[in-house]
């Protein structure tokens, strides 16, 4: 057990935390340095931050606060360079006293700590036993974990039983006898669209699995469904579940509500109408639940999921928040009401809901709060969650209701000695007249008088959004801040389709991807251009899956950027709708198919501009990505360079459509500085295939270095 950490020094970045978290008190130290022990006043020497600082960040998530509110639990993830991988541990907090615990550690990630109804054991999920996720229960106390399941295929989600005496979990269906011949018989083929491995429910008892590993009870079965979240009846005789009739993904708007009794094992179907409807959840007296649906449309990819009701014998679904412009998910039932969860432009905030009047309130505050991951104690009376602002890294949080928030942990005296770019919230006006909002990064000196270099970074989806919160998550693929220290700005744009500012704005791009996209990123650098702030020969543009196509675009529609990168994008909505696994989107978003509309599709398309490219492009793609298959970064490649214009292509090996090892991050990242420090900044052509490697130290320099 760590020492409490006693208060020496106040870091700048974590000062500006009072304005959300009133009570907190600043320390040094904490769940960020574990293990550091107390040592006299220092003075913080400011540096750039360098691309392993940036990968050797920590960062928390998951939050679970006990049923009695006293204590928190929650993970923290870091790099392991030797394993080419993130793990993560469970961590404990102390409410009163802000004492924190790491409860787990090893080489394999322990994640989704989650607490039992008495508050005695926390269950995770492992990979530490045979390579499998396993169930594992641990003390809150400490000691050593027990392992309870022994799944064949591994465990997804689990949850306890109302009375701790059982465990519900979900499992993939084993390979069966009759394939496992097949594949002996004539090697490994898959039929396209025929063969699926479907997910069902299972249930361990506890009692049983502390004395051994147990298998499970399987409780659901076949190939009419596929089951993903579910909840436990507050009288724990039957589970409430969502499920598609596959897990092929062209098939999420197939989702609808069973209802497990689990007396007989015996299925029924709650709600079966089109449109996806998932996510149930129990009313407190074990009558009713409500769940996310589309309503019935079938066109949902862009449109708010609204919450429903329905008694829990079945009857008519009644909308509760279809007067809330935006998406809502619910997180808990209890006696004061509905609490769901939703955006609201950049912020993320709880609101309570009657079910009765349908009236919504906002419980957390201030207004520009980006809070989410919320858990409650079982009187629900306190809560713990994630929250970040402009000038602190995500940390984990917990309040009294009303609100009170204060900080349990302190990640961001990691970044205290760093030179940041600050973050604010502008807006303009698009080619159209739509308003659009963006971050602006600046540099920490940042002059109004001069002009700077800018860089656009566009986030995927497209109903992703970028908030104002310190090195949010592209900074593993864009690291902005080394660029604002550079000399840059870097504007991080929510372009039409962005979710959090209503079903209207999320809908503007309908029939329009690409080219209304495109005016609200030009639009957003001219706006900067005639503030007198940005140098206009000196604009570079990039982004990853949506943004990446979205960059596409503008690399051959535009001469306005001197560089630009695109991730993992789409140059051809007629080569991505066949190749992808999710063609409905396209569909949803361009009305037709390409034989029905080949003209939507020639509008929106990348290539159909490629004429008039002349901005030298990156692009950067995962080997085996099945979202936006890698087709669409060959066809781009080759017809800039059938034009002249300079190109690069980085295929990123064993990668689906994110790049999820730091190794490789570090290479995007790395890949990234360079192409934009050439075309931007000036620095020397870089050799992509031939990058700096620095030496490993030999056996005789780590001996005097651990010295």
């Amino acid at each position: 057990m760590t020492r409490k950490t006693r208060i020496f020094f106040l870091a700048l970045s974590v000062i500006v935390a009072f304005a959300l978290f009133p009570q907190a008190k600043i320390m040094a130290g904490g769940a960020g340095r574990p293990d550091s022990a107390a040592g006299p006043l220092v003075d913080v020497v400011k540096r750039i931050p360098t691309v392993e600082d940036l990968m050797a960040l920590k960062s928390v998530g998951n939050p679970q606060i006990s049923p009695d509110g006293r204590r928190v639990a929650y993970t923290i993830a870091e790099t392991d360079i030797d394993q080419d991988a993130y793990v993560a541990q469970i961590w404990l907090a102390d409410v009163a006293s802000g004492e924190t615990i790491q409860l787990t550690r090893g080489k394999k990630s322990s994640s989704g700590p989650t607490w039992s109804p008495d508050g005695r054991w926390i269950a995770f999920t492992s990979s530490r036993a045979e390579d499998k996720s396993q169930i594992f229960v641990i003390s809150p106390n400490g000691g050593e974990a027990i392992q309870l399941t022994k799944a064949e295929t591994g465990v997804g989600g689990f949850d306890w039983s109302p009375d701790g005496k059982t465990i519900a979990y979900t499992a993939s269906d084993p390979v069966p006898a009759e394939a496992k011949a097949r594949k002996d018989f004539y090697g490994d083929y898959d039929v396209v669209r025929r063969e699926y491995t479907h997910s069902h429910l299972w249930t361990v008892d506890v009692a049983e699995a502390m004395a051994a590993p147990q298998p499970g009870r399987r409780r659901t079965s076949g190939k009419t469904f596929t089951v993903s979240g579910f909840d436990w009846s507050p009288d724990g005789t039957k589970i409430a579940f969502g499920a598609t009739v596959n897990p092929d993904l062209i098939n999420g708007g197939t989702s609808d509500i069973y209802v497990l009794d689990l007396s007989g094992d015996k299925v029924r179907t709650l709600v079966d109408q089109p449109g996806p409807d998932s996510s149930p959840l129990w009313s407190p007296d074990g009558r009713s639940i409500i769940f996310s649906s589309a309503l019935g449309r079938k066109d949902f990819f862009a449109t708010n999921s609204v919450l429903a009701l329905i008694p829990a014998d079945g009857g008519s679904i009644r909308p509760l928040t279809t007067a809330f412009d935006e998406n809502a998910y619910a997180v808990r039932w209890g006696k004061a009401g509905i609490f769901f969860s939703a955006m609201q432009k950049t912020a993320a905030h709880l609101f309570r809901l009657d079910p009765a009047s349908l009236g919504i309130e906002r419980v957390s505050a201030p207004d520009a709060a980006m809070a989410s991951g919320f858990t409650f104690s079982k009187d629900g009376g306190r809560v713990a969650f994630l929250a970040a602002t402009a000038t602190t890294l995500s940390e984990i949080c917990v309040t009294e209701l009303p609100w009170k928030p204060r900080l349990l942990t302190r990640m961001t005296d990691q970044v205290a000695g760093w030179v940041l770019g600050t973050r604010e919230l502008i807006s303009w006006k698009s080619k159209d007249g739509a308003t659009i909002e963006g971050v602006l990064i600046k540099p920490a000196d940042f002059d109004p008088a001069k002009k700077y270099a800018l860089l656009c970074i566009i986030h995927g989806g497209p109903t992703g959004v970028d908030r104002p919160a310190l090195l949010s998550g592209d900074s593993r693929y864009y690291p902005s801040d080394i660029w604002a220290a550079r000399g840059a700005l870097v504007l991080k744009v929510n372009y039409r389709g962005s979710t959090g500012y209503g079903e209207k704005f999320r809908r503007l791009n309908y029939r329009n991807l690409g080219v209304g996209d495109a005016w609200d990123v030009l639009s957003g650098v001219e706006s900067l251009v005639q503030k007198g702030w940005v140098d206009a020969n000196r604009v570079g543009c990039m982004g990853w899956s949506q943004g990446g196509y979205i960059s596409a675009f503008l690399t051959t529609s535009s001469k306005a950027f001197k560089a630009i990168s695109v991730g993992a994008g789409i140059s051809d909505w007629a080569t991505y709708y066949y190749n992808t696994d999710i063609t409905p989107f396209t569909i949803q978003y361009l009305g037709a198919d390409p034989v029905t509309d080949p003209a939507i599709y020639a509008k929106t398309s990348p290539m159909t501009y490629i004429k008039q490219a002349a901005t030298p492009t990156l692009i950067q793609h995962g080997e085996f990505d099945r979202r936006v298959p890698i087709p669409n970064a060959y066809e781009l490649r080759q017809a800039l360079e059938n034009r002249g214009v300079p190109v690069e292509m980085v295929v990123y090996k064993g990668y689906g459509h994110g790049i999820t090892k730091p190794k490789s991050m570090r290479a995007v990242m790395e890949h990234n500085l360079a192409w934009f420090g050439h075309y931007i900044f000036g620095d020397p052509k870089p050799d992509l295939a031939a990058p700096p490697v620095p030496k490993k130290p030999d056996k005789e320099e780590k001996k005097g270095a651990e010295k």
